[in-house]
């Protein structure tokens, strides 16, 4: 039956046939006759022996001829459809195969010649793919053909035929591997050049490509590829990465040389771990699961008492799970080999190369465990560097693996070497490292190493030596870091926590932080079960003024235990009025006039801040005016000199400030007044000339109690040189400083009309009488209300001088009314006595 069925439909594809061997039919001749056989082969219902013999004994040649060399592309496209038709249907398409693949490699390949039609160069390279699903192993004589095909079309421009192409290249090594690996390598170049094809399909393709070449072919070829498929897993779209794992999953699974490779390909499946995708994410954790239990297996014998024996550590980070032993294992023993290459790649300038490294540290020192101390010193030079990183991911990923060194390695190790560098440099990175080492670690293996951490932390090598923002809070980080984990236990090293504390509040430009410091220490009191961060200085004031005042003699303006001496005196509050022998003995060493101008100008500024709420402060306990002889005489006094220069006024300023702050909050009382007028008085009145109206008006206000105090003890001198300094003030440029001259002048009267010096003054009132009814008419309203009370005061002393006095000047004034007022007062004075 068959055979008649091919006969019948051979005598009737004779006549096209004929028309298709002539050399010189035209285009429509052989468009029919390609026609006419596709009737009779595709519309006929034949059997597939049928289709073969048909197909093989009259067919294959001349269809192949007209494939190859016809000049129409419909004719061609006809040709290849038949083709296609014939090798599907027929039983024996390898016999073809002789014709058909040097048929395609001469349209196929140059120089012969390339097939101008993308349609029909994917139609032919999808004939090669169904010549190699049909015929298998048959293809092995070929394969250099089929190899030669691939290496052109794995290039086409048309991405089409690249896609298919890939599938060629998949097919061809299943179908012949035992031969395939010998021309595999061929075929890595053309697909690495097409792997960063801009369409996403044809990337996808040819990394499943790659991995079939490569799973089928020569293993070697996986060092030429990997740097391009580590690059696919950054790629933006997700089908791609989804593709690099799983052909690397392959890979780890079922490569023969795949023992030689677990060094490079792991870095890649577990570069997968941190994929935003979770389905990507899954995928590479199935397969790492499905790697570890594997090599499990294959290693029974030499993993057995780990097997049997193993311990889960006590301490692991929370919310993790703890990875399979293989899969620890595989990571342990080739880390050395991988670890040195991902050092380098997270310094790397590309900002996604570098997250993806600090990703996949994490992963790979989660997996080693205590492995990881014999890379301690490469792992830590990685680290300091890559916390410096501008991009936050990546620093944020770097601390996370620094905590794992705290969870798994020893701090007899690594705390002796972060320290170690610390103590070398200032990177705030070293301290970030040390954080996340203590924040890793529990509290049981810290306890025994607080005394050195806090002994490091507060040298001055280490929380002085820098006084940048950024140190300052990773110093603060560190400290809560210790808080945190070690809590009561921090009482070991409460002191060398606020000397710490106190530093970085201490620096100007961390003043942002002073809040944080502040809840560092509430919490630092907490952990020791007091009710307060006052308390934490009331336990450690002494100490702390002894630290501080070490080498007090030899400070200058850029010391930096100024600032922490200014920390520890405000902000301890009444603390402070505990620890005054300490303080006053530092005050005295460094407010002497032989020290640095600019020194004692800040350690005035202190003095000054803290003598303003002395009750909340220095007398909190009430044990200031026991010191202040002291104050006074070996502090006050000599600052208030008058000296050359800005600073020296500046400091002349707030010595004045602080004279007055003990006067106004009564601390200096009448009695210490008494003691200290005659060290004092002069250079009070020289500071009424100051430059600064702040000093001017305060020493009106000190001379003026000055007088109320002890102004009747005065001899003629001292009352003679105060009001001729008082009376220059009512010039003054400042309104308040003629008003409290105006004041001073009114407690000079009172003082006078009871001293004894009284007679021998007259003179002097007399020109005081006349220089004040010259202010009397002053444009200011106040001030001539303030001098008509001090005239008023006055008038007592001689009324009779005054009243000629105002009668000679009562016409020249343009407000007379004063004057009037002066006179109707010394009238009714005169009534009433």
């Amino acid at each position: 039956m068959a055979a008649a069925g091919a006969a019948e439909v051979a005598q009737a594809l004779s006549r096209p046939l004929s028309c298709l061997r002539e050399p010189d039919s035209g285009r429509a001749a052989r468009l029919r006759a390609l026609e006419a056989i596709r009737a009779e082969v595709q519309e006929r219902p034949l059997s597939g022996a049928e289709v073969q013999e048909v197909f093989g004994a009259h067919l294959v040649r001349p269809l192949a001829r007209c494939l190859v060399g016809d000049a129409a592309e419909r004719c061609r496209e006809l040709a290849l459809q038949l083709l296609c038709h014939g090798l599907t249907r027929g039983d024996r398409p390898g016999e073809a195969l002789p014709v058909l693949l040097p048929a395609l490699a001469q349209r196929l390949c140059p120089p012969q010649g390339c097939e101008p039609s993308e349609e029909l160069r994917l139609g032919l390279v999808q004939l090669l793919g169904l010549l190699l699903q049909r015929c298998g192993a048959s293809m092995v004589p070929y394969l250099d053909d089929v190899i030669r095909i691939l290496q052109v079309t794995l290039l086409d421009h048309y991405a089409e035929v690249r896609r298919e192409s890939c599938r060629c290249a998949v097919a061809c090594s299943q179908a012949m591997p035992e031969h395939f690996h010998m021309q595999s390598e061929s075929l890595i170049k053309p697909l690495m050049q097409t792997i960063s094809h801009q369409h996403y399909r044809v990337r996808v393709d040819v990394i499943q490509a790659t991995g079939a070449v490569i799973q089928y072919g020569n293993g070697k070829s996986v060092d030429d590829v990997l740097s391009h498929l580590a690059q696919r897993l950054f790629d933006e779209i997700p089908k791609v990465r989804h593709a690099v794992t799983t052909v690397v999953g392959e890979w780890l699974l079922h490569l023969r040389d795949r023992y030689s490779y677990f060094h490079k390909l792991i870095p890649l499946l577990l570069g997968s771990f941190s994929d935003e995708i979770p389905e990507n994410m899954n995928l590479a954790w199935t397969y790492w699961e499905k790697v570890g239990l594997q090599w499990e297996k294959e290693n029974e014998e030499d993993l057995k008492d780990k097997m049997d024996f193993s311990v889960s550590p006590s301490h692991y980070p929370k919310g993790v799970t703890r990875p399979g032993l293989g899969c620890r294992e595989l990571v342990s023993r080739n880390l050395s080999k991988i670890l040195p290459g991902l050092c380098h790649d997270i310094t790397d300038w590309v900002e996604s190369t570098r997250i993806k490294a600090s990703q996949l540290l994490y992963t790979l020192l989660l997996h080693a465990e205590d492995h990881i101390t014999q890379h301690m010193e490469l792992l830590l030079r990685t680290l300091y560097q890559a916390c410096l990183d501008e991009e936050s991911e990546v620093v944020k990923n770097c601390v996370k693996a620094a905590e794992l060194i705290g969870t798994f390695v020893s701090p007899k190790v690594s705390l002796r070497l972060i320290m170690s560098a610390l103590e070398k440099t200032s990177k705030p990175s070293c301290v970030m490292v040390l954080t996340a080492a203590i924040r890793g670690s529990p509290k049981e293996i810290l306890q025994p190493h607080l005394a050195d951490l806090g002994n490091t932390l507060s040298q001055a090598g280490v929380c002085q030596r820098s006084e940048e923002v950024f140190y300052m809070e990773q110093l603060l980080s560190c400290v809560q870091a210790l808080i945190e984990v070690c809590q009561e236990d921090c009482k070991e090293i409460s002191f060398q926590l606020m000397k710490v504390l106190v530093t970085v509040m201490a620096v100007p430009s961390s003043q942002q932080l002073k809040e944080k410091v502040e809840e560092t220490m509430s919490s630092l009191a907490e952990v020791q079960q007091l009710d307060g961060f006052l308390y934490l200085y009331k336990q450690h004031m002494t100490q702390l003024m002894e630290w501080v005042s070490v080498s007090c003699d030899c400070w200058t303006c850029y010391s930096p235990e100024i600032l922490q001496l200014d920390v520890i005196a405000t902000h301890s509050g009444p603390v402070i009025g505990e620890a005054l022998s300490n303080f006053i003995l530092i005050l005295k060493t460094c407010l002497q006039p032989n020290k640095d101008p600019q020194m004692r100008l800040k350690l005035f500024t202190v003095l000054s801040q803290l003598l303003q709420k002395a009750s909340e402060t220095v007398n909190s306990q009430g044990l200031f005016p026991s010191y202040l002889e002291t104050v006074i005489k070996d502090i006050l006094a000599p600052n208030l000199q008058w000296h050359a220069g800005r600073t020296a006024a500046a400091i002349r300023t707030t010595a004045v400030s602080c004279l007055w702050a003990l006067i106004h909050c009564e601390m200096l009382s009448p009695k210490e007044i008494l003691k200290v007028k005659d060290e004092l008085m002069s250079q009070i009145v020289a500071a009424l000339d100051e430059d600064s109206k702040i000093t001017r008006l305060m020493a009106c206000r000190i001379v003026g109690v000055f007088l109320k105090v002890c102004g009747r003890q005065f001899g003629e001198g001292n009352f003679t040189n105060t009001y001729t300094e008082v009376l220059k003030r009512l010039d003054d440029a400042s309104c308040d400083v003629r008003l409290a001259a105006a004041h001073t002048l009114t407690h000079w009267f009172k003082c006078l009309k009871d001293s004894d010096v009284k007679p021998t003054m007259e003179s002097h009132v007399e020109f005081l009488y006349q220089e004040l009814l010259v202010h009397l008419d002053d444009p200011d309203e106040n001030t001539r209300t303030a001098v008509l009370e001090v005239l008023k005061e006055g008038s007592v002393l001689y009324p009779e001088l005054l009243v000629r006095e105002i009668e000679g000047v009562i016409r020249k004034h343009q407000t007379p009314i004063y004057c009037n007022q002066l006179l109707h007062h010394i009238q009714s004075v005169r009534e009433s006595a």
